[in-house]
């Protein structure tokens, strides 16, 4: 038997499985991260303060559609891990089958709408002009590159499912790699400016998909059949319940943006290079908060389908305990270097650079305060989707677009322009609240059923 990284969660110490799991993770995610930032640092120092604006103002239509992306596959890979729990290894492999035929769909549907309303987008959101065509330029190559941007999130969820948080990170590893090289040779040899760092983007998530495409094959579980393909209207109808509540969330989340982004584009291009500083930095921020909601989801998807509710409770108590502590180091970081590190993102006129800096770290500052809301968002939204519930996790979506969007109009005109920094802290809290309150009630009530109908067992038996 081949060797492979698939871990069974539903044995052994959760705080540790959970650690363990998010840890590759959180790796995967600072390359991936990396990669990010990289496209920005050479494109700021070198092409200029625009052409940084230009990724600003398509940040959020980009983030857009990866969220389409994200959604649809994580949403698959819950019911991959539910399966995998209950030990339901042909009903698994009908699942992942099913989840090929629709993600394939899915990539030529976001292909042709991104393409086709991507002016739309950008005109909705007041691009300025002298941004306009580097924003557009960009996001039709990266929409170009949507089908392996697919392919790859869908091969890491399916890995995800079944315990394997390292094979994703080895691909991001060498995905972030492969852009620093092409960034490096497309942007500042060639001189192909927006276009090459796009482009170095793209090759990369080919590199990353391939790499999991190999560990895919190795895995027995994965070896599906010509009849696995065949659609059926039960799997079809679970996959896309349970995928389409977290794209739709991840939708509305993004549109929230691209209304906060809408308005910091009426500020002006310094204003604009500036929130793009820090939202490249977002990522950093962000990245251990998504490693252990993946990990969280993995646990409790195969928790609950072994029926372990006991196990499910003890995880949620170490992960968010682990998820706190990380937010206060990573906000630590983030107060003492985060000047430092803003500065690498910017290049050109000296009072230019002080300025775009000074509103990148004001807005960082007050991202850093408030981190742990977003980890604890994080962490209890992953749960209820590992538990099989999209739909609460989807309200909280809108939750923190209304918040977000009130706040992003009303703020400025009480503090001034700084008053959209405090929209996303605002969009965080709103959705917590939300995700917190669900997951002790519905806990509660599986806890109650399955003492019930355990009870009921019992007198059975007698």
């Amino acid at each position: 038997m081949q060797k492979t990284n698939t871990k069974d969660m539903t044995s052994g110490n959760p705080a540790k499985l959970l650690l363990f799991f998010a840890v590759p993770l959180m790796l995967g995610n600072l390359f991936q991260q990396m990669y990010t930032m990289v496209d920005t640092i050479i494109v700021g120092k070198g092409v200029g303060v625009e052409a940084l604006a230009s990724l600003g103002a398509a940040d959020w239509l980009n983030w857009l559609f990866l969220g389409l992306v994200t959604g649809l596959t994580q949403g698959f890979s819950i019911q991959m891990a539910q399966l995998y729990g209950a030990g339901q290894k042909e009903r698994l492999k009908q699942t992942i089958g099913n989840a090929v035929f629709l993600t394939a769909a899915a990539a030529v549907l976001f292909v042709l709408v991104g393409q086709a309303g991507l002016r739309f987008f950008l005109d909705l959101m007041h691009t300025p002009e002298n941004i306009y065509a580097g924003a557009e330029i960009y996001l039709r190559i990266m929409f170009g590159g949507i089908p392996v941007i697919l392919a790859y999130n869908l091969s890491a969820a399916m890995l995800r499912a079944l315990g394997d948080g390292k094979t994703p990170l080895y691909a991001m590893i060498l995905a972030a790699c492969i852009n620093v090289v092409l960034d490096l040779l497309f942007v500042m040899v060639f001189h192909w400016g927006i276009p090459g760092a796009a482009a170095a983007t793209v090759i990369a998530q080919v590199f990353s998909f391939v790499y999991c495409f190999v560990s895919i094959r190795k895995i027995e579980a994965f070896r599906i059949r010509r009849e696995d393909l065949r659609l059926q209207s039960a799997t079809v109808s679970r996959l896309l319940m349970l995928g389409m509540p977290v794209m739709f969330q991840n939708i509305i989340i993004s549109v929230g943006g691209m209304v906060l982004q809408s308005v910091i584009n009426e500020f002006g291009f310094i204003f604009v290079a500036g929130f793009t500083a820090t939202n490249k930095l977002y990522g950093l921020l962000e990245m251990a908060a998504i490693s252990f909601g993946y990990a969280v989801t993995t646990y409790t998807g195969q928790n609950l389908g072994a029926g372990r509710l006991d196990r499910i409770r003890t995880g949620m108590r170490s992960a968010m305990i682990m998820a706190a502590v990380t937010s206060v180091l990573v906000s630590a970081v983030m107060l003492i270097f985060g000047r430092s590190i803003l500065q690498l993102f910017v290049s050109g006129d000296p009072d230019q650079i002080d300025e775009v800096v000074r509103i990148a770290y004001h807005y960082l500052s007050v991202m850093s305060y408030f981190l742990v809301i977003l980890y604890a968002l994080h962490v209890y939204r992953c749960a209820l989707q590992g538990l099989g519930d999209t739909v609460v996790p989807m309200v909280s979506g809108v939750a923190e677009f209304v918040m977000r969007v009130s706040a992003v109009l009303l703020l400025p005109m009480a503090i001034g322009r700084n008053g959209v920094f405090y929209a996303e802290i605002l969009a965080w809290t709103g959705a917590a609240l939300i995700l917190i309150t669900a997951y002790y009630v519905k806990m509660h009530r599986m806890v109650r059923r399955q003492r019930q109908e355990s009870c009921l067992r019992r007198r059975r038996s007698l």
